[in-house]
């Protein structure tokens, strides 16, 4: 949360930065740092609303549902992707604000596409007991119905998605909840130039009218594009690049004379082009999946944790970027990544099971950018970096309130003499040294001691001076400028540790060491 309180008329045209002022060198400063502020701001809380997860369930090791719900706050994550309608999740997620997908499987389809009734009874079982408190935005009727295989479901999909429609229109008509369905990219006869995307000949029919329902009701076309399947037709270093968003030569489309960096946006614009084809170029295009394997077999070509985090982070900060697709420039298309946990039950090869962002344990498999306190580019010369704190897990030795400023020297010169414990962060110059104060100089120390000794509570007591906290002490950053006749007081919080750079006034990363990182 960011607080400004600044008079915008007492700032024009005035010396207002005291030779006293600890961090800002020159007025032009002070807009730099109320600028990055307000990035940060837009950044971390508003420009993360596209950024989703999906949460499978076949497994039998995965975390309660309050834990989960407890990561998800913990991360840029805003929004969830549930195969089904697991009530214990379903109630974790109330009050939390994450907005929620949920799923009628597969088998569902033709019981609610042959009687309106049974619309009914699923939304009444599975909506409406956990409104309005979850914040269900969509259903999906099946996943990858129309993949070549079965298509006994493909007429049925239109009818089961209206009797649904209807029912929540009826039942829950301010919740405003659409009805959709979720597509391979199988339903695509090619996509390679992505201009020549165009859907499968076969299923024109029942696109067709899939697709003028969604126009009808508002909803979007979802769909589940991997550029690491496309790696694995075409396992090529310079395929490799291409998929993981890394530097490229690119592929140039002669068909809409556009250059591509990168698999997804390719993928992307093949489906944007088969809708255009089919008449609908307005329909929203909606990511339900992609990812990347951490783990694989031998003849699984690039499943492992270097790309997976490459993928997932890159494409992060791709949407973040706000550039979008060449066909879709200026915007961000709402992704999901698959997935939130690994599902240890899921039959196949080892990829299979190894698409988690987290451990069972909560622990990140690797950092993909999510934490609330992850790296966050904002701008030229201006960024936040932080370090994932699970607060369930970490601890950090921190001064009692009623320690002397005595007793803390004490501390403070005792544990900068100890063996491990680095303090040039707290001298002048160094990282942690603002605020020059003794209580945040032996703050810094004494947790150091306590991280590089084992950890134990009696490793954190400091004569009775000092405490355990789960509260990370480099939570906040509080910048304090006296003017002639005006004050600003700029007040950064984030869910855990915090670091500003700022370029024009110098470098204040401070982080804090936590037991259980």
């Amino acid at each position: 949360m960011f607080f400004f309180v600044f008079p915008i008329q007492e700032i024009a045209g005035r010396d207002y930065l005291s030779r006293r002022s600890f961090f800002l060198k020159q007025n032009g400063s002070l807009f730099l740092i109320l600028n990055c502020a307000l990035l940060l701001l837009l950044g971390l809380e508003e420009s993360q609303s596209f950024v989703g997860v999906n949460y499978g369930e076949v497994a039998d090791n995965l975390p309660p549902p309050e834990a989960t719900a407890g990561l998800l706050k913990s991360t840029t994550i805003s929004k969830i992707r549930l195969y089904g309608t697991d009530p214990p999740i379903l109630r974790a997620l109330a009050g939390t604000n994450i907005s929620v997908i949920i799923g009628a499987a597969n088998g569902d389809i033709p019981s609610l596409a042959s009687d309106p009734s049974a619309a009914g009874r699923w939304v009444s079982a599975n909506v409406l007991p956990f409104l309005p408190a979850t914040a269900i935005s969509i259903v999906s009727v099946g996943n990858e119905v129309l993949a070549p295989g079965d298509a006994s479901l493909g007429p049925q999909l239109l009818p089961a998605m209206r009797n649904l429609h209807s029912a929540l229109s009826e039942a829950a008509p301010s919740a405003g909840i659409k009805v959709s369905t979720v597509h391979s990219m199988a339903v695509l006869a090619s996509s390679e130039p992505p201009s020549a995307g165009a859907f499968r000949a076969g299923l024109t029919s029942t696109l067709a009218g899939v697709l003028g329902f969604l126009r009808e009701t508002g909803a979007p076309f979802m769909i589940n594009p991997y550029p690491y399947f496309a790696y694995q037709s075409d396992p090529r270093p310079e395929t490799l690049a291409f998929c993981l968003f890394r530097p490229n030569p690119g592929r140039f489309d002669s068909g809409s004379k556009l250059t591509y960096t990168n698999m997804f946006d390719a993928q992307l614009d093949a489906v944007k082009s088969a809708l255009s084809t089919a008449g609908f170029s307005e329909a929203d295009v909606v990511v339900a999946e992609t990812g990347w394997p951490y783990r694989g077999d031998q003849d699984e070509a690039g499943a492992t944790v270097d790309n997976a985090k490459a993928f997932n982070s890159n494409l992060v900060a791709h949407l973040r970027s706000m550039a979008g697709t060449p066909l879709m420039p200026g915007r961000s298309v709402d992704t999901y990544i698959f997935a939130l946990y690994d599902e240890d039950l899921k039959p196949g090869p080892t990829s299979e099971r190894s698409f988690g962002l987290f451990r069972a344990d909560l622990s990140p498999v690797y950092d993909a950018g999510l934490a609330k306190t992850g790296t966050t580019q904002v701008g030229q010369g201006c960024s936040a970096h932080a370090s994932p704190a699970w607060l369930m897990r970490q601890r950090w030795c921190v001064p009692k309130a009623e320690a002397t400023d005595e007793d803390l020297q004490a501390n403070l010169d005792y544990a900068c003499a100890q063996q491990g414990v680095d303090c040039r962060p707290i001298q002048e110059g160094g990282a942690c040294y603002l605020p020059n104060t003794v209580r945040s100089h032996a703050a810094y120390a004494m947790n150091q001691l306590y991280q590089n000794t084992g950890r134990h509570g009696w490793d954190c007591d400091f004569r009775k001076t000092a405490v355990l906290t789960r509260d990370n002490p480099s939570t906040s950053i509080l910048l304090k400028n006296q003017f002639d006749r005006s004050k600003v007081v700029i007040a950064i919080h984030f869910a855990s540790c915090c670091r500003v750079l700022c370029d024009v006034v110098g470098s204040a990363t401070c982080v804090y060491s936590g037991a259980g990182s």
